[in-house]
């Protein structure tokens, strides 16, 4: 009975806008998390076994929430996340980076479970938050545009055909980009697929290291990032489209998706926003008590997509770095801007963002631990200084 009912509700624009949204995600920042992998010292088949349990994960979770709450649900992995392990993890081991994963994950977890979430994130000023994910995106902006030096046809290409197709089209920039990125690598000879063969890649178990280094500068600055850049809006997308789900829950069972298949390369499960967007759109269905379908296909597709993530990772393997660099650049565009629109648009917060972002991006490392840390450290303490009342002198 419940099965005939689900069915009822399905629909070619709902399965439409389910594949859509899950092409989407990938387009936009699989480059991204195949760099974050890479940066754990993975091979090729370890990452692709890893992209498999992503996609596995963000599939069941996807079908199980969208579902259980009749509402178009959708779960990624925290591209901002990925993009601050780019920069973060290269000389951690593959065990601390296992250690990290989970680390955050308990961490988010909790705030699920106890219901913190919205308390804990009001303690940082959105600008200090904002100035510390445009810091650890700055570094995508530059090597995409860097990559015009050595690779023009393929990196000026790509980027004409993604501003011209954002002003007709603005939700398949992405995918055009990638589309003419793989055309020009193609006709000059440089995708390389010579001895290597498609397969499924199994995911392997790696045993987690926790160091106080790798927890303090790369999973307190990840989980940071993944609850104000992802989970956050991720909830308030769906809140903003009239969906009164509540919040503790999904944190947590995300964060528990997270904690489990983080030992398998799961480094994160969380609320999807842009592409939740896409599902939550009318297109998807003119009914909104009938866009959760919508949900549900791309969570089908994700269990698709899983099970050739090893394919996945050939690819990407395959590929010039340049096109990586690029694609990933153009696809974090919105995000860089948005961010920095957010981080100095107070003026009371703008000298604590601005602190933020340059002790970020620099990338020093002090005491072991990486700079997006020392950013929000930095931040938050030009901020309290410049909160202290007139005639208040400041301790020491």
């Amino acid at each position: 009975m419940a099965l005939r009912l689900v069915l009822k509700d399905l629909s070619f624009s709902a399965l439409t806008a389910g594949f859509i949204a899950v092409l989407v995600g990938y387009t936009s920042s699989a480059a991204i998390v195949f760099q974050a992998l890479q940066a754990t010292g993975a091979g090729v088949a370890q990452i692709g076994g890893w992209l498999s349990m992503l996609g596995l994960a963000m599939g069941v979770t996807s079908l199980g929430l969208s579902l259980y709450y009749r509402a178009p649900i959708l779960t990624a992995w925290s591209t901002p996340g990925a993009a601050l392990l780019v920069t973060s993890l290269p000389g951690t081991s593959i065990n601390e980076a296992i250690g990290v994963f989970m680390f955050a994950s308990g961490l988010i977890l909790l705030c699920g479970v106890t219901g913190l979430f919205a308390r804990l994130m009001n303690h940082i000023p959105q600008a200090i938050s904002s100035a510390m994910l445009a810091g650890i995106l700055l570094r995508f902006g530059l090597d995409a545009f860097g990559s015009l030096q050595n690779h023009f046809s393929l990196a000026a290409g790509m980027c004409l055909a993604f501003f011209l197709t954002r002003r007709l089209a603005p939700r398949y920039a992405v995918v055009a980009a990638l589309c003419v990125g793989l055309a020009i690598a193609g006709l000059a000879g440089e995708m390389v697929f010579a001895g290597k063969r498609l397969t499924f890649a199994a995911p392997q178990l790696v045993m987690p290291r926790f160091t106080l280094s790798s927890l303090m500068g790369v999973g307190i600055p990840f989980f940071i990032v993944t609850m104000a850049s992802q989970n956050a809006p991720g909830i308030a997308t769906l809140k903003a489209a009239g969906y009164r789900v509540p919040t503790s829950p999904l944190i947590a069972w995300t964060a528990l998706t997270s904690l489990i298949l983080a030992p398998f390369g799961g480094f994160s499960v969380c609320i999807a926003a842009i592409t939740a967007a896409i599902c939550l759109s009318p297109e998807a269905h003119p009914d909104a008590t009938r866009r959760y379908m919508a949900a549900v296909a791309a969570g089908v597709a994700y269990l698709l997509a899983g099970l050739f993530g090893g394919s996945i990772g050939l690819l990407f393997s395959a590929l010039p770095i340049a096109l990586i660099h690029t694609i990933a650049g153009l696809a974090l565009l919105g995000t860089i801007a948005g961010s920095l629109h957010r981080a100095l648009l107070e003026d009371t917060h703008r000298d604590a963002a601005i602190v933020t972002f340059l002790l970020t991006a620099s990338g020093v490392t002090l005491l072991g631990i990486g700079s997006a840390f020392w950013g929000l450290v930095g931040g938050i303490m030009v901020w309290a200084v410049l909160a202290l009342p007139k005639g208040t002198r400041a301790p020491g």
